[in-house]
């Protein structure tokens, strides 16, 4: 029999068996879990490398019209409805991966089914688009008669037609359409929902096609909280369009836009006359330096002058910042506005008439 003394040596080697037992357990869940994860990246990887390739079948061969202005994502839509890629939101990530998403151009191109997606890329980051399709530009401020003439002279559609689709063409996908006020005293129905941008369109495409294909770009701009937004100023989306028009043939500075709005705003809280210069300018049918006063007192719906409150449709297609500055004018007390007439484009504003008079002089003094 051992003496006592030796038995707290036999005892002291029991614990250190127990810590090296848990010490392998834990060794092997940090394996087994560590072949989990590079199982599961493995599959990650595999089903992105897989969403990434051609799409398999026969080879077709289709056109797909990219709109301009469209997303990375919308482009993913399209070409996914067309059967041209796998996986939109793949693709999606993959070309932020690759950092080509702003070179990417609107267009008509033409695909065929089992193409690489760097292959689609390089034809649209090329603007590789196909023979048969034009291109046109129609500015901000332009009224439906100047983009008539323009369209007419670039031989993308015959003048008549265009603007019988404008004033009775039906367009029953886009519900703002049908929202237009009906009014004998309106000029042109569609008046301010041409949205101003570059086009392209298929080589003798209809003025149905054409007249469609910039609704849908309205269509595309307009943000739906603009609508809650309105709201609170009491004005439909057709008044303020037609007074986004105003303000964009009214102001060449940007920055302004949202001020001279708001000019508009406390004149029609106030019901005061609007007596913006644009809309006699679009009665007259061609832009003037300056205005005589009988110019001001031409009788016509459109004469803000002689008429209260907005003339019976927009004037002009406005751009983004001038329907921006309608939905969000600037808060002030002006009531008037001159332009300084130094070459800058710019104007001053005044809250009171008799500021409004030393403004107007000093402006001529310039």
């Amino acid at each position: 029999m051992k003496p006592k003394s030796q038995l707290p040596e036999f005892e002291a080697v029991r614990p250190v068996v127990r810590r090296r037992r848990r010490g392998g357990r834990v060794l092997l869940w940090i394996i087994a879990l560590f072949l989990l994860i590079i199982l599961a990246a493995g599959g990650a990887a595999w089903y992105v490398y897989q969403q990434l390739q051609p799409v398999a079948g026969s080879p077709t061969t289709k056109n797909v019209t990219i709109p301009s202005g469209s997303s990375v994502r919308e482009i993913g839509r399209l070409l996914e409805e067309q059967a041209l890629i796998r996986n939109a939101d793949m693709f999606n990530y993959y070309v932020k991966y690759k950092g080509v998403a702003p070179q990417l151009k609107a267009g008509e191109y033409q695909f065929t089914t089992g193409q690489t997606i760097d292959d689609l890329l390089e034809a649209m980051t090329e603007g590789k688009t196909v023979i048969n399709s034009e291109r046109f530009t129609i500015p901000e401020g332009w009224n439906v008669e100047q983009i008539a003439d323009h369209l007419a002279k670039e031989g993308i559609v015959e003048k008549e037609a265009f603007l019988k689709e404008v004033n009775e063409g039906e367009f029953p996908e886009f519900p703002f359409v049908a929202a237009i006020p009906k009014s004998a005293e309106r000029k042109n129905r569609l008046e301010g929902y041409l949205f101003p941008e570059t086009y392209e369109v298929k080589k003798d495409a209809t003025a149905h096609e054409v007249v469609s294909r910039m609704l849908a770009q309205f269509q595309k701009e307009w943000k739906p909280e603009w609508d809650e937004q309105l709201k609170k100023h009491n004005l439909t989306q057709d008044q303020a369009i037609n007074l986004a028009s105003i303000v964009e043939r009214e102001v060449t500075v940007d920055k302004e836009r949202p001020t001279v709005a708001g000019v508009y705003f406390n004149r029609i809280r106030d019901k005061w006359p609007l007596q913006a210069d644009a809309t006699v300018q679009f009665i007259l049918g061609k832009q003037r330096d300056r205005l005589t006063y009988d110019d001001l007192k031409v009788k016509s719906p459109y004469n803000t002058y002689t008429n209260p409150g907005l003339p019976p449709g927009p004037i002009a297609s406005p751009g983004r910042l001038s329907i921006e500055a309608v939905v969000n004018p600037e808060q002030h007390d002006y009531f008037f506005y001159v332009t300084k007439k130094d070459g800058t484009s710019e104007h001053y504003f005044s809250k009171t008439l008799q500021e409004h008079n030393a403004n107007n002089a000093k402006s001529r003094g310039n």
